[in-house]
């Protein structure tokens, strides 16, 4: 959801997000709950939705997150509310939006390498 004050400026409008991802995210209420998991060794990141859903991405994808520690990466703390995940001491944020556009294309890309494969 945005906000403008078209024609009139003492009066802010809520207009209806157009992307699919905002809607979920600042209309519906989707947030990171936590992170169950963020290990180098299997470069894997996963997230916890307040949904229950779980996301999973590549930390080789992020090269603050490739090169950090594994206490390093142990330090994360959830900002705004969980819209998103930040490591201080990394100086790092993710956002849950790009968190999820990250891993459904992953998803896609490797069920279409499957099905090339069993062809």
């Amino acid at each position: 959801m945005s906000t403008s004050k078209i024609n009139h400026p003492d009066k802010i409008i809520n207009k209806k997000a157009k992307d699919p991802f905002d809607r979920l995210i600042f209309e519906q209420g989707l947030r990171a709950k936590q992170v169950l998991l963020a290990d180098k060794k299997l470069d894997r990141l996963v997230v916890q939705l307040n949904n229950n859903m779980e996301v999973k991405i590549a930390l080789s994808n992020y090269p603050k997150l490739k090169k950090a520690s594994q206490a390093e990466l142990d330090q994360w703390e959830l900002i705004a509310d969980g819209i998103g995940l930040r490591w201080d001491i990394l100086d790092e944020d993710l956002s849950i939006k790009g968190i999820i556009k990250e891993s459904a294309l992953n998803e896609v890309l490797h069920q279409l390498q499957n099905s090339l494969i069993t062809e």
